[in-house]
């Protein structure tokens, strides 16, 4: 489950913005739209009643809005021809106190309820259906409970289950302790071990509030908006979680987990009389209307600005230790209900802040007072009413009041100026550009753009109309060309509800909070009789006997293995040459977009540039090129593109454990019309970057380091794995090398642990690895960047060459003879480049097939590497762990990969879910499989070496055989739910570019995994991951660690 501090809403531009949104897999009327356009206002289906039925042809949909005649429940449906169909549900959740009763309440009517009593029905039903996605969020005010499948008996399976635990959970006393708070003893078993706060909830809690963005944010919040539901932590204080009872949760419940309090979404191409049908007769059918008492006020406006100062932990990865504060100025704007009003907003919030012409980022950013913006920054329409926040983090305590009046003087000169027009346009090409673009969540980000504006009664079907606004907007400033600078005035100028938060490290913040927290422990034992000790420990017994259980979960429905296609959909591509570049075409619904990559081989790099690899991917496309600055670099890009990347890419090879490919991938998109501009703007960068502004490096470098230095406490099981596995493969150090800020949307998703997924849009996942993170600190540190700056050109030379180069093509079959020409002119242009360096040919391997003849894959062997294991302990301010231990196993096309899969999967559910999670209390935890290695993690984990112990358990376990047919069967179901997720058209054929892996080869893998027995999981697990067989590594990060420290067996960083 999730914790949204701020659910998104409203189309930003900024960091909640409507991206990644899959407007369209075809290109007219289909019969999932026609089929809701036959449905009138005022029709009665299945105890609902039509009240509105609209086409969006913006996004191709038919959006359908009824009412429950009983309850009153209101109800959407988004009628779309795209199979992966999504159900939500969300109710308004309005706290008034920190104990985190709905983040709690989320997570505990998931472990049972009348129709499915077994434990952790969710859990179980991951491995019980096809789902694409299953989860639950916890925003500021309301909970959403998602979920979609592509496939129509999955998607009833798990409605069933979902109406069920929502409105009618056993929300038993044993399953409150366990997933919010409990005392017990620290050995449960043990009646004289000391007795301890435990709970996944509360862990979750010490978790978030270990990272300071978040705590910066949620103070913010809370100050901001202190009247109501937005002046408390709805995901819980962590000292405040112990304060909530089993009684107050159950009434929470009762009072808001009604029909009348919730809202429904479907979207997909499945007949909505279903949906309806089933929704009414399992679920609403069964109550009256009641009138929730739930909604939020509006804030009282200020009649004079405030300010406030909160401290935090010290950042020992801080990009200069002297510079730690944060200062943020934020404004109350206006109700997210007004949807123009707030669509407005949104985008003049990217006008002030985004990219280096903006009036903020030339302010704040570039005279270097601090390393980037506050990590609050722009327009955020979570709250009933929205928010404007603009600050600096990483500066000096004494410049504060600087930043102050910059902020006040920006104002100023932006209602003196305006904007300029082509921004404005670049701005609303982005928008067209997000609404061409497809994603493969569409209905999820669907479901999360609306909620916030429909959770307080706006109109989802008017957040819908984006076009509208786009209209209403041109037509706004054709009538008033200071329209954005009145809006400017009003909402900042002359505006007294304006917080300006401050915040700076205590050296003793956490001896504070490990102090206020036993100071909570003792007053709670204080109070205590030797009866109720009595009673702890006997229902601490009694949870642990119930976790232990096998629990049998029969009541609950499930696919078949026979229900999974036994074959692949075959991608077509065509093999050709640009300019003598071997290219990679794949002809897709792309609704008129073009999607561009290309990777380029660092086999002929030095050794000692090889560092400098990641910081040239991150500035070669923002210092200029060609005839431009970068300011103007940045307008084109935005103006021309949907954007362009480059990043490191290190892919181990699918047959070869000992092989690899280094690289780095460019990546850009456009719609068709701007292709001529989009590949001049990547010649541009071929022939002639610029490498001469030392003062533009600067500031690429200090907000890059700001940025690693901030992601490790949301991803310290990424930088666990990664580091456990550094001395397994060659690639592992490289891995750490290169990996220092990698997005998972570039491939790298099935890092995350299963059940801890979070929506993809605008999130950004960083590995945080060692190397780089150190690197780029020292970077920041110099006082002279000139020579960093002429190691660019070098690596230049030998990256951007075509000779060490192949390329693909992903667009609509009416354009592709068309992108095939433009890439020939690029290519031809940018062919004096091959002069540089000789080409890397000694290693070309080809793979052909039918459908391919040639796919230039570029390896490097070490044939003399030698594996070594080594436990590293990184001690890191954090109340919490992350744990990984990593096995050199067998890479993709080996016959046991299959079974490692599948015993990884149901290693997961059947054991380690239990151990790490019910019992341990951590956040999460499991195995799983890929790349070579075989990896078991935790996440937000109380616990190290009983960690580490219930690995080699769930070794054990199922190396004795302890598991059932049904389980192999049901871990074969969650492994294909993720083999088979929807790829998106923009996506399609990259497997086989990036990596060599042909359908021919999925399809053998595939017929592998359908084909893995009870035997077979036996088998692997004893010789690869058995003692005596392993190759392993291991890493943890976490709070001091005296065991550790002591154990010579590890190294202590």
């Amino acid at each position: 489950m999730q914790q949204l501090m701020q659910a998104s809403n409203g189309l930003s531009l900024g960091k909640s913005s409507f991206q990644g949104h899959n407007p369209s897999w075809r290109f007219r009327s289909t019969p999932a739209t026609e089929r809701a356009l036959q449905y009138q206002a005022g029709q009665k289906i299945h105890g609902f009643t039509v009240k509105e039925v609209v086409d969006v042809p913006d996004l191709f949909l038919t959006a359908v809005k009824l009412t429950h005649d009983n309850t009153g429940a209101q109800y959407l449906h988004a009628a779309r021809d795209d199979k992966n169909n999504l159900f939500s549900v969300q109710l308004r959740t309005t706290p008034m106190d920190n104990t985190g009763v709905p983040h709690i309440l989320e997570h505990t009517v998931l472990c049972g309820s009348e129709k499915y009593p077994c434990r952790d029905p969710f859990f179980k039903m991951l491995n019980r259906s096809l789902s694409t996605f299953m989860n639950a969020f916890t925003a500021s005010d309301f909970t959403m409970y998602p979920f979609s499948t592509q496939n129509g008996k999955d998607f009833q399976n798990l409605l069933s289950v979902y109406l069920d635990a929502v409105f009618f959970p056993c929300l038993g006393e044993l399953d409150f302790r366990q997933e919010g708070w409990r005392l017990e003893n620290e050995n449960p078993t043990d009646p004289s071990s000391p007795l301890v706060f435990k709970g996944v909830v509360f862990n979750e809690m010490k978790g978030a509030f270990s990272d300071n963005e978040q705590v910066y944010a949620q103070h913010l919040q809370n100050k901001l908006y202190p009247d109501h539901t937005y002046g408390v932590v709805s995901g819980g204080e962590p000292l405040a979680i112990p304060d909530l009872s089993w009684e107050q949760l159950k009434h929470f419940h009762a009072t808001h987990y009604h029909p009348s309090n919730a809202r429904f979404f479907t979207y997909g191409d499945l007949p909505l009389e279903q949906h309806l049908k089933q929704i009414h007769e399992e679920a609403l059918s069964k109550f009256e209307r009641t009138e929730p008492d739930t909604a939020v006020p509006n804030q009282v406006h200020w009649d004079r600005p405030r300010e406030d100062h909160v401290t935090c932990s010290p950042d020992v990865m801080a990009p200069d230790a002297a510079k730690q504060n944060t200062l943020c100025m934020s404004y109350l704007l206006g109700d997210i209900t007004d949807t123009f009003e707030g669509f407005t907003l949104s985008l003049m919030s990217s006008l002030m802040i985004s990219g280096p012409n903006a009036p903020f980022y030339k302010a704040l950013i570039e005279p270097k007072i601090g390393t980037d913006f506050s990590s609050v920054v722009g327009y955020d329409g979570s709250t009933k009413e929205a928010s404007f926040s603009i600050g600096l983090q990483g500066m000096a305590e004494e410049d504060t009041e600087k930043v102050k009046q910059i902020i006040i003087q920006t104002f100023d000169e932006i209602i003196a100026n305006g904007f300029e027009e082509e921004r404005i346009e670049a701005l609303l090409h982005k928008i067209e550009i997000q609404m061409k673009h497809q994603s493969t969540s569409f209905g999820l980000s669907l479901a999360s753009y609306i909620a916030s504006c429909w959770n307080h009664d706006g109109d989802p079907v008017q957040l819908l109309k984006i076009c509208d606004s786009v209209t209403q907007f041109r037509q706004a400033l054709k009538d008033n060309p200071r329209f954005l600078q009145e809006k400017v005035v009003h909402y900042f100028k002359d505006n007294t509800h304006r917080l300006t938060l401050s915040m700076s490290p205590d050296e003793a913040y956490l001896e504070k909070q490990v102090k206020a927290e036993e100071e909570k422990l003792q007053k709670k034992i204080q109070a205590l009789s030797e009866s109720d000790k009595k009673d702890i420990y006997e229902k601490g017994l009694e949870l642990l006997s119930i976790q232990s259980k096998t629990q049998d979960a029969s009541c609950l429905p499930a696919l078949n293995v026979s229900d999974i296609e036994p074959t692949i959909a075959v991608t077509h591509v065509e093999m050709g040459t640009a300019g003598g570049v071997p290219v990679q075409y794949c002809e897709q619904p792309t609704n008129g977009m073009v999607y561009f990559r290309a990777m380029c081989s660092l086999n002929s790099l030095p050794e000692d540039l090889k560092l400098y690899v990641p910081l040239f991917c991150s500035v070669i496309t923002k210092m200029g090129c060609g005839g431009l600055d970068y300011r103007q670099q940045d307008q084109q890009i935005e103006l021309k593109t949907g954007g362009m990347s480059i990043s490191t890419s290190v892919n181990p090879d699918y047959s070869n454990m000992d092989m690899y490919e280094q690289g780095v991938l460019l990546s850009s998109s456009c719609l068709e019309r701007n292709l001529p501009d989009m590949f001049h703007l990547w010649s541009d960068i071929f022939n002639s970057p610029h490498f001469d502004d030392v003062e533009r490096l600067r500031v690429l470098v200090m907000m890059s380091a700001q940025e690693l230095a901030n992601g490790i406490s949301n991803s310290g099981h990424m930088y666990a794995m990664t580091r456990a596995a550094r001395n397994l493969t060659p690639t592992g150090e490289l891995q750490e090398t290169f990996g220092g800020m990698e997005q998972v949307r570039g491939g790298s998703q099935t890092m995350l642990p299963e059940g801890l997924q979070a929506k993809k849009k605008n999130l950004r996942y960083l590995v945080y690895l060692e190397y780089q993170v150190k690197f780029m600190k020292r970077v920041a540190e110099m006082p002279d960047l000139t020579q960093v700056l002429r190691t660019l050109p070098r690596i230049k030379r030998h990256i951007l060459n075509p000779l060490n180069m192949r390329c693909a093509v992903n667009a609509t079959p009416q354009k592709m003879s068309n992108a095939a020409g433009q890439l020939d002119n690029l290519m031809c242009n940018v062919s004096s480049n091959k002069k540089d360096r000789k080409p890397v040919q000694s290693n070309i391997t080809e793979i052909s097939t039918p459908t391919l003849r040639l796919c230039l894959i570029i390896p490097t062997q070490e044939p003399n590497f030698k594996p070594c294991q080594m436990k590293t302990f990184f001690p890191m301010p954090f109340p919490i762990n992350f744990v990984s231990e990593c096995i050199r196993t067998v890479p993709f096309t080996h016959e046991d990969c299959a079974s490692l899969n599948i015993l990884a999967r149901m290693m997961t559910s059947k054991y380690l879910h239990g151990e790490i999670r019910e019992k341990g209390g951590a956040y999460g935890g499991g195995a799983r499989m890929g790349g070579g290695l075989f990896t078991f993690y935790s996440y937000r984990d109380p616990n190290t070496v009983q960690t580490l112990s219930a690995f080699r358990k769930g070794v054990d376990w199922a190396i004795s055989g302890q598991f059932t047919q049904q389980d192999i069967n049901e871990a074969k179901l969650s492994v294909f739910s993720a083999v088979d997720s929807p790829v998106a058209p923009s996506d399609k054929g990259m497997g086989r570019f990036l990596s060599g892996i042909t359908d021919e080869l999925k399809q053998a893998h595939r017929e592998r995994l359908f084909a893995v027995t009870d035997k077979n999981i036996v088998d692997v697990a004893g010789r690869y991951l058995g003692i005596g067989q392993r190759t392993c590594g291991v890493a943890i990060l976490g709070p001091e660690n005296d065991i550790i420290k002591k154990d010579p067996s590890w190294v202590v960083k």
